[in-house]
């Protein structure tokens, strides 16, 4: 049995930061207190670092199976791993679309082969497919995923009483990425009318607008409050959605939350001019009006977690005119370190990062014995130092197609250890690929 013991660490965790040490036995905290001892444990001297429990997104595309030229289930979750990211949740859109049981559990088998990070995967729905989904575990599967907006393969899920059966009868939280396809293809065809083929990428939010957003999210919460189904939407983008969320519920207590993503968060449309497709994502980067209520719902707990919808494309793919570049970037390795830029800029306490970025992820899939630092929790830990500078340059990116928006950015914090189930797997630049993650498992 390995030992660890984290010593003099300021502990941030469930809305304190305290200075003291944790001993980890094994996969899990065996104890959190002060100047604690042990005589075979490994010693991690912490002073100066803040503990943290290892971050877990629920929205990332690592692209595999069908699309490992660009990310994989090896890549992506070491990338993830450096960032201080111990566990991901994965969306169904690869190829072939995780539309059956079958295909979901092969994905299972590949990420316990080759994943450092924790996994969970979603089911992905169709207009056809009712059967299999309902097929789903709610203990060992984070959730169902509705694309409600424009996606891979057959995944758009466009037939109401496809969604009215599934919204009536699915016992799994349902996930749902919220855009008004109708919508969507009206402003496109205006925006050709006036620029043809060669629409700039400063039209994006303009076709993929505030209203085709709302219009989706509002029918989704209306579905939700009409079968009382658990319903999670992911990356909102504009503040006019805002308004479907409550702050004054429990997040234990809520049917209906929400997610905002690391882009939506630092980006806003003035940024297009600079960095063109390498920000073209679905739903569109909106107004810097947008990006600043988005962090004010953030802090007044109308939006509930923080998540990267890490989506990494090749810079080819990405190189097209408009209408033919890809949408989406990678941003695993850098979510934590980039929250902490606010905390830097005195927008977000350190408290409440872990919080919507820890906490909150496992309360609202209930996930089993994480995202908190209590003994007898798995040791999933992060060690940050936050006074450590470094640039983002093409040396030390992680992601298979080896860039990243935030190139040349100096963050001012920097991940210095990752423990996943207790194993450290990554040490100041190192990695120990010996154990791979776990399965998520949840309480329901």
């Amino acid at each position: 049995m390995n030992y660890y013991l984290i010593k003099n660490a300021s502990i941030v965790n469930e809305g304190i930061i305290s200075k003291g040490d944790v001993l980890i036995k094994g996969e899990r905290i065996e104890k959190i207190g002060q100047s604690l001892s042990h005589t075979s444990a490994k010693i991690i001297e912490a002073d100066g670092l803040y503990l943290l429990p290892g971050i877990i997104d629920d929205q990332v595309h690592f692209r595999e199976p069908g699309l490992t030229h660009k990310g994989d289930l090896y890549s992506e979750p070491k990338a993830a791993i450096a960032g201080g990211v111990t566990s991901f949740m994965e969306m169904p859109n690869t190829i072939p679309n995780v539309l059956t049981q079958t295909l979901l559990e092969d994905k299972y088998s590949l990420a316990a082969s080759k994943s450092l990070a924790n996994f969970s995967f979603f089911m992905g729905v169709s207009n056809d497919n009712y059967d299999e989904v309902m097929r789903t575990d709610k203990k060992n599967v984070c959730g169902i995923k509705i694309f409600m907006g424009s996606s891979t393969g057959s995944m758009l899920v466009d037939d109401t009483n496809t969604l009215e059966k599934i919204f009536s009868h699915s016992e799994m939280l349902i996930a749902t990425h919220c855009e008004d396809e109708t919508l969507i293809r009206k402003n496109t065809l205006e925006a050709k009318t006036i620029y043809g083929e060669d629409v700039p990428i400063s039209m994006h939010p303009v076709i993929r607008s505030e209203k085709a957003c709302f219009l989706s999210s509002s029918f989704a919460v209306s579905l939700a409050k009409k079968f009382g189904s658990r319903l999670h939407i992911l990356h909102i983008s504009t503040a006019k959605e805002l308004s479907l969320f409550s702050n004054q519920i429990p997040l234990k207590e809520k049917k209906i939350t929400s997610e905002v993503c690391i882009h939506h968060l630092w980006f806003d449309d003035s940024d297009y001019k600079r960095l063109g497709m390498m920000i073209k994502w679905n739903p569109a980067i909106k107004s810097s009006a947008d990006k600043d209520e988005l962090l004010m719902a953030l802090i007044d707990n109308r939006i509930d977690v923080i998540a990267t919808d890490h989506a990494p494309h090749t810079l080819n793919e990405k190189s097209p005119p408009y209408f033919k570049a890809a949408s989406g970037g990678p941003m695993v390795q850098h979510s934590l370190i980039a929250m902490l830029e606010f905390y830097h800029e005195g927008k977000l306490t350190l408290e409440r990062i872990v919080q919507k970025m820890c906490h909150s992820v496992a309360d609202c899939f209930k996930i089993n014995e994480r995202g908190y630092i209590k003994e007898g929790y798995f040791a999933d830990l992060v060690l940050v130092n936050l006074n450590d500078p470094w640039m983002v340059e093409s040396s030390n990116i992680l992601y298979k197609c080896k860039w990243s928006p935030f190139d040349k950015q100096v963050f001012h914090s920097k991940v210095k250890y990752t423990f996943v189930n207790g194993h450290l797997a990554y040490d100041k630049g190192f990695f120990d690929e010996s154990k791979k993650g776990q399965r998520l498992l949840f309480s329901r």
